[in-house]
């Protein structure tokens, strides 16, 4: 009879336990609205729609797994305080190789993709961006810190330089050699940041291109340094489905929450947190 009455508790007990984890994400939604009231959350949504977002997890400081494995970062955090704007979807995050998450965007696997993605026109032939942009960089060549021959582009012909596929470094290299007689030797990798600097460093490659602001979060120990040479410069914006109504009204949703977060300062102060300056401007 004991045991009846104990097995009764335990299981009305764990029935309110579940209920609550249930409902912590709906909650959490819920208490961030009211906290940040805005024009887009002051009407409650007759529909929640759930919204795929592709990241990766090897972007220092932008999209990665913290000490005690959390997924993090500036691009992470942003996409969280975005879904805290717009009541009218549920974010989700889903981590991918960088390299797989435009072709997820086409396939429909994911609806945004974040990952500090840089507008360029191969880009915008076959993708949708957002238009507020959430940060602003310049590519530069980045070498080992003792390498004082690359200066430009043409120093790099007949020479390994790393980059990731489908990147828009990948793509300032590939229209080098798409104008030019002599090439530079592009190898491709879905490697971590650590093995950038491992392969620069020792000599097994000899550069690759990056975002002005990515050297110090990937080389903390300073063993490489960038030229002068400014490759490109470009607005980071996030990527949608083109042609698609409802990624129109998405990216257009997205954007109202954005300029939010920049009305209120939440954006730049993400930006100085995870990125050490406000690249944002």
């Amino acid at each position: 009879m004991k045991k009846t009455t104990l097995a009764i508790i335990l299981t009305l007990a764990l029935g309110v336990v579940a209920a609550g984890c249930g409902n912590k994400e709906e909650g959490s939604k819920g208490e961030a609205a009211a906290a940040a009231p805005t024009a887009s959350a002051s009407a409650k949504p007759a529909e929640v729609k759930k919204i795929i977002v592709g990241t990766g997890t090897k972007f220092p400081k932008v999209a990665f797994l913290d000490e005690n494995g959390k997924l993090t970062g500036f691009d992470v955090e942003l996409v969280r305080e975005i879904d805290k704007r717009l009541p009218q979807y549920e974010f989700e995050l889903q981590t991918l190789e960088f390299s797989n998450i435009l072709l997820s965007l086409e396939t429909k696997k994911v609806d945004i993709g974040a990952h500090e993605f840089e507008k360029n026109p191969e880009r915008t032939e076959k993708y949708l961006f957002n238009k507020e942009p959430y940060a602003h960089w310049k590519n530069k060549i980045i070498v080992a810190k003792d390498n004082d021959s690359v200066k430009t582009l043409d120093d790099l012909v007949g020479k390994k330089v790393l980059t990731s596929a489908t990147s828009a470094e990948a793509q300032i290299l590939e229209n080098y050699n798409r104008d030019h007689d002599k090439k530079i030797d592009i190898v491709y990798q879905n490697g971590a940041a650590n093995d950038t600097v491992s392969q620069i460093s020792t000599g097994r490659v000899a550069a690759t291109i990056g975002a002005d602001f990515t050297l110090p979060l990937i080389d903390p120990q300073g063993k490489l340094k960038t030229t002068d040479e400014v490759l490109s410069e470009a607005d980071i914006l996030f990527v949608f489905r083109k042609n698609d109504p409802e990624s129109q009204k998405l990216a257009d949703d997205v954007d109202t929450a954005i300029k939010e977060l920049k009305a209120d300062g939440t954006l730049g102060k993400l930006s100085k947190q995870w990125l050490g300056q406000d690249f944002t401007q």
